[in-house]
Order: structure tokens, then sequence, then C-alpha cells
């Protein structure tokens, strides 16, 4: 078998696992997600307090919208359910930190630039292109309806 053969063999090995980054790339923005929407749960009226600090309108609406948001993003995400769904708010809540957080300290994660939630988006567009992958609710789902 030849160098070519034996590259195009691996190649075709290596699509069988072709699901394995879009498993992690969920799991661990569900991860990601986890942390912050359990502290606005915990103090949600600081949270509030702290958006109106930033000019957020609306900041007791807007800390329930980003806690609940968070908090359905890390349950369906961890699932595979609903991934392309809940990718939207996600991302415009990204967006929103950005533009609310970190735009005005650049782009390194180090000084809280926008860094992170610039992967985070990329990320999140990645699997609403993508989808959830094999191993995932939404599979089963579409396997199940289109039997």
């Amino acid at each position: 078998m030849n160098i070519t053969n034996k590259y195009f063999s691996a190649s075709e090995d290596i699509e069988k696992a072709k699901f394995l980054p879009l498993l992690l790339m969920r799991l661990l923005i569900a991860y990601g997600f986890y942390g912050p929407a359990i502290m606005k749960w915990n103090d949600i009226n600081s949270i509030a307090e702290w958006f109106e600090s930033l000019g957020i309108l609306l900041p007791y609406l807007n800390a329930y919208l980003a806690a609940g948001t968070e908090t359905l993003g890390v349950v369906l995400l961890f699932l595979g359910l609903g991934t392309r769904f809940i990718t939207i708010p996600l991302i415009i809540t990204m967006l929103v930190a950005i533009k609310t957080v970190h735009w005005a300290n650049g782009f390194e994660a180090g000084e809280n630039g926008f860094e992170i939630p610039l992967y985070y988006i990329i990320m999140l567009l990645t699997l609403f292109i993508y989808g959830s992958g094999k191993l995932s609710l939404d599979r089963l789902i579409e396997k199940k309806f289109r039997s």
C-alpha cells in the first residue's frame, strides 16, 4: 500500500469521528454557560442593578432573560436538543456582552476583552450551521421522523 492509499484510508477512518468535535463543542459551551447562569440566578437583583449601571434598558427583564437563556442553553446544548434553535439567543446574549462589557477592554481575554465571547459566538455559529451532531437528541428525533 503506497503513501497515498494510506492517507486516504486514514482519512476515511477519521471521517467516522467527525461527530466528536460537535459533541465536545456542545458540552464545552454548556459548561461555559453553567457558571454564569447559576451566578445570575443566585443574585438576580444584583445582576439587574449591574445591567442598569451598564445602561441596559429594562434591566430586571433583561437579567431574567439572560439568566433564562443561559440556563436553557445549558440544558439544550447538553442534550443536543433544539441546538440550532438555542444558538440564536445565545449568540445575541454574547453580542450584548461584547457591546456592554468587553468591547472597551479590547480583544485580550486576560484584560476582560471580547476574545472569549467571540470564541463562543464562533462555536455557536458552527453548531447553528452543522447542527448538534450524531450523538444528540436532535439526531434521534430526526431519525424517528424520517423513518
